[in-house]
């Protein structure tokens, strides 16, 4: 595992997307496990920023977002879907029939989850972006969850829905369940890169770093993982 200090977010930013980047001008039909949340939102304008310069063309790339909720439709603003569009999507040349994210507008979602692992296990991904849980969860795997699962429908922990409060007006409007990769599908990438910025990370970071490989903590899964880079900003390095 290899592990980049940067000074602050905008650093960290930049860093990160200059890896995805690089993938796309090498590899440009490439494909890209995608993530959500607050922490990648710089990386995405920075991707924006190249496509927009004439440096990279998201036209054959194609895109594996790593969750969705499972209680709102496709056009809620808190959905995975409509995040995806308004960061990233809705900015740059990617063709929509190469986007990928678990439908939860389905009226069966065992089977949709069958569909979307299907799909993973056809298309290797060949560099999956990560955050991290306080809890150390990484997508919707929350702890406990084996290190062998694959997409599946997640109970949210109390502590991740509270996490996600401040999207939405109240506790009560954050969905209780998701569809997520499993740890076995996101192990399943080339490489993995996990950003973390804040010292609200600060305790997950050290535990992914120096605590022990256990299903207690997901993300410490990605040990086991001979590619994998961690870029954190000095806030959420603060306890290393």
């Amino acid at each position: 595992m290899k592990v980049i200090k940067v000074k602050d977010y905008q650093e960290l930013s930049e860093v990160a997307s200059k890896i995805f980047i690089d993938l796309i001008k090498e590899k440009p039909d490439c494909n890209l496990g995608l993530a959500t949340g607050s922490s990648p939102l710089g990386l995405y304008e920075k991707l924006i920023e190249s496509y927009k310069k004439g440096e990279i063309s998201f036209k054959n790339v194609k895109t594996y977002n790593l969750d969705e909720y499972c209680e709102l439709p496709r056009n809620h603003e808190q959905s995975y879907f409509s995040f995806m569009h308004r960061n990233l999507f809705d900015h740059v040349d990617v063709s929509p029939e190469n986007i990928n994210i678990p439908n939860s507008e389905v009226e069966d979602l065992e089977k949709e989850c069958e569909r979307y692992n299907n799909v993973l296990n056809a298309n290797k991904i060949d560099l999956q972006l990560l955050g991290i849980g306080a809890n150390g969860h990484i997508g919707f795997n929350e702890p406990g969850t084996s290190f062998t699962s694959q997409t599946s429908i997640i109970e949210l922990a109390e502590k991740t829905r509270e996490d996600n409060k401040r999207f939405f007006n109240s506790i009560d409007e954050v969905p209780k369940y998701a569809i997520t990769m499993g740890i076995k599908n996101i192990l399943d990438a080339k490489a993995i890169v996990l950003i973390a910025n804040g010292k609200n990370k600060a305790d997950a970071i050290n535990k992914l770093i120096n605590g022990e490989v256990t299903e207690d903590f997901p993300a410490s899964a990605l040990k086991n993982h001979p590619n994998v880079t961690v870029i954190i900003d000095e806030e959420a390095a603060s306890l290393l």
